[in-house]
C-alpha cells in the first residue's frame, strides 16, 4: 500500500484480498479525503455508492472470492476530481452485456444495478478491452 498527499491531491494505491468487507481498508479513507476538500454530502454519497459497488463487483463476481486473488485499487481525490481505477484478476466481463435492470421484465431479477448506479452517479465510468479493469472519475460542478 502506498499513501501519498499534499495540498493539492490525496493519492492511494493498495491490493485489497478477496473477502467480504475487504472494501472498507480503502473506502474509509476515500471519504474522509472527501471531506477533507470539502466534497458536498451529495457526491460523497454518490461516490462511496460507485466505488462500493465496483470494488465489491471485483471480488466477489471477477474474483469468484477467491483468496490468491487480489484487486487493485488506486485512488486519487483533489478538490474537483475524484478518481478511482479497480482491477481484478477475474476474466472481465462486457459491460454493454448486462441487462437492463429498469426493462419491466428485470425489475424484479438480480443483477445490473450496480454497473446502473456507477454510471448514474460519476461523471464518467469507462472500462478496459476486458472487462476486469474499470475507471471511475466524478467531477466536481
Amino acid at each position: 500500500m502506498t499513501e501519498q498527499s499534499d495540498a493539492d491531491v490525496w493519492r492511494r494505491v493498495i491490493d485489497l484480498p478477496s473477502e467480504r468487507g475487504s472494501n472498507r481498508e480503502v473506502t474509509d479513507d476515500l471519504l474522509t479525503q472527501l471531506k477533507v476538500f470539502g466534497w458536498p454530502p451529495s457526491d460523497v454519497f454518490a461516490v462511496h455508492l460507485a466505488v462500493e459497488e465496483a470494488i465489491v463487483n471485483a471480488i466477489v463476481h471477477g474474483n469468484k472470492l477467491d483468496p490468491a486473488k487480489r484487486v487493485h485499487v488506486e485512488c486519487e481525490v483533489s478538490a474537483d476530481r475524484v478518481l478511482v481505477s479497480i482491477t481484478d484478476e477475474g476474466p472481465g466481463f462486457d459491460p454493454a452485456r448486462v441487462p437492463d435492470c429498469t426493462a419491466e421484465e428485470r425489475l424484479e431479477a438480480p443483477g445490473g444495478r450496480g454497473v446502473m448506479l456507477m454510471k448514474s452517479f460519476m461523471t464518467r465510468i469507462e472500462y478496459n478491452a476486458k472487462g476486469n479493469s474499470v475507471v471511475l472519475e466524478k467531477r466536481r460542478t
